[in-house]
């Protein structure tokens, strides 16, 4: 079985929710829960001022758009590109393209995990950014994020830095 992969999909403005339980309904009736894995509608919590009051309310981050984490095939694309309140896939033309590991990421929808042999009190060196060669303790780690953060010494007094796993190394 092919891969899947997230696409993006345009929707009429504030049928974004209606599209995803249109998707969901035609994926249980048809039995593609093996092709078309996940149907979201990226929110954000935003926190709002009315009336002297302020309230913390969730917001679409990408109106008129709805993420699918799919196996594109003829009938993934077909049963997609027909739900009622589509209006294609984005993408040049008819064929769409799949969004990367690095756009995802940045997005906070997938998260690439890292297995890490490192913890709190350890040394490491850093080998990427602007901070590549520098070596520092482990203060503290944040899975969630990916990051840990080491004291370095800067102008002559130690600074707490975070750094992504990606960038260091062991020593």
């Amino acid at each position: 079985m092919a891969e899947a992969s997230w696409y993006v999909v345009h929707t009429y403005s504030g049928y974004e929710n209606k599209v995803k339980a249109n998707i969901e309904k035609t994926i249980e009736n048809r039995h593609l829960e093996e092709e078309i894995l996940e149907v979201r509608v990226p929110l954000q919590d935003v926190v709002e001022m009315k009336n002297g009051v302020q309230r913390t309310v969730q917001k679409k981050m990408f109106p008129g758009y709805v993420l699918l984490n799919m196996v594109m095939n003829d009938d993934t694309w077909y049963v997609v590109r027909n739900t009622r309140g589509v209006t294609g896939f984005v993408g040049p033309g008819s064929k769409p393209v799949p969004l990367t590991d690095a756009e995802m990421y940045n997005l906070g929808i997938q998260s690439n995990s890292f297995t890490v042999d490192f913890e709190v009190g350890d040394t490491v060196t850093v080998v990427g950014g602007v901070w590549k060669d520098t070596v520092g303790v482990i203060q503290a780690m944040n899975q969630a994020k990916q990051s840990v953060t080491i004291n370095v010494e800067l102008f002559g007094r130690e600074t707490p830095v975070e750094i992504n796993f990606a960038e260091i190394r062991k020593m």
